[in-house]
C-alpha cells in the first residue's frame, strides 16, 4: 500500500504518482488513466480507448434502455 498526499497543481489538487507505481501500470508522464468507481474505492488502469467505446457504449445503453434494464433486474 502507498500513501499518497494531495497537493496542488495550479488551481486543482492533484497527487503524484511515484515511479513504482507509474512502472506497475505501465504508464508515463502524459498517459491518461481511467478513473473507475467499485464498490472497494477508486481504481487506476492505464486508458484504452477500446475499452473507452466499450462503456461509452453500456452507458448509452443504460441511459436509453433504463426502464427495460429495471424491469429485468425485478
Amino acid at each position: 500500500m502507498s500513501v499518497l498526499k494531495i497537493t496542488t497543481i495550479g488551481n486543482s489538487a492533484g497527487i503524484v504518482l511515484p515511479k513504482e507505481i507509474l512502472e506497475k501500470l505501465r504508464v508515463k508522464k502524459g498517459d491518461n488513466l481511467f478513473v473507475i468507481e467499485t464498490k472497494h474505492g477508486i481504481e487506476l488502469t492505464p486508458y484504452d480507448p477500446e475499452m473507452a467505446e466499450q462503456m461509452e457504449a453500456a452507458e448509452r445503453v443504460m441511459r436509453e434502455d433504463r426502464d427495460v434494464l429495471r424491469k429485468l433486474a425485478e
